[in-house]
């Protein structure tokens, strides 16, 4: 078989538009992710505090049995059964959102279940003595949370994130069976079109390497900025 630059060249302008969109799911659903995997752990986690009040425990939880469901629902269904259901059987409710919308939560959702153990790790990693410090100084719980806990925390999780950033990534071609036009939907659409399927897979995969390769290096700088 021949290797035809010129369907290379043909493809390209398809490859730049599905590579946007790509970026634009990474991106967001990993913003998502990380933001919406705190909410969960900060809920499962407050009631825990050893100066929480008697009744912020009780309202914690309340809150903590359903956050529990939940999460656990989502951690242990497949990605592509609950893109599905957001995008099919969300708009018989009336909630209808645009495919690529739909597939940013989608990821992010799922994603953030397992961001949250990672938080939860991270967390149960600080020193009890840096908990015990901070009740004898009085902090209140939103300042024990962001100026001692977390950023001793964030230092041991970026790793772990960032593999799961690169798991999305991988992930993000599921959103062709939602009609997004990430990269390897871009490659499929052409290669049905012109009946050329090497070079346009065969650049697909090229770039998932290359991305998957500068995003470990930037986490990887970030890891080492921190641990200084």
């Amino acid at each position: 078989m021949k290797w035809d630059w010129s369907a290379v060249r043909e493809f390209m302008p398809h490859f730049w538009d599905g590579l946007l969109v790509t970026l634009q799911a990474l991106v967001l659903g990993s913003l998502i992710s990380f933001s919406l995997g705190l909410v969960w752990t900060l809920l499962m986690r407050t009631p825990s505090l050893p100066h929480a009040r008697t009744t912020s425990r009780g309202w914690y939880l309340l809150v903590r049995w359903p956050v529990g469901v939940v999460t656990e629902f989502v951690r242990n269904t497949p990605l592509l059964v609950q893109l599905f259901f957001l995008f099919y059987v969300l708009p018989e409710w009336g909630l209808t959102f645009s495919a690529l919308t739909t597939g940013v939560f989608a990821i992010g959702l799922h994603y953030s279940t397992y961001t949250m153990q990672v938080y939860r790790a991270g967390i149960e990693a600080v020193p009890a003595g840096q908990w015990e410090a901070a009740t004898a100084l009085s902090l209140p719980a939103r300042r024990t949370w962001a100026v001692v806990i977390l950023p001793q925390a964030l230092r041991r999780i970026v790793p772990p994130l960032g593999n799961y950033v690169i798991s999305m990534l991988k992930d993000t071609p599921i959103l062709m069976s939602i009609t997004v036009l990430e990269m390897l939907g871009q490659a499929r659409l052409f290669s049905q079109q012109h009946f050329q399927f090497t070079e346009p897979v065969t650049v697909i995969g090229v770039a998932f390497i290359v991305i998957s390769y500068l995003a470990s290096l930037l986490l990887r700088t970030l890891e080492r900025r921190l641990v200084r």
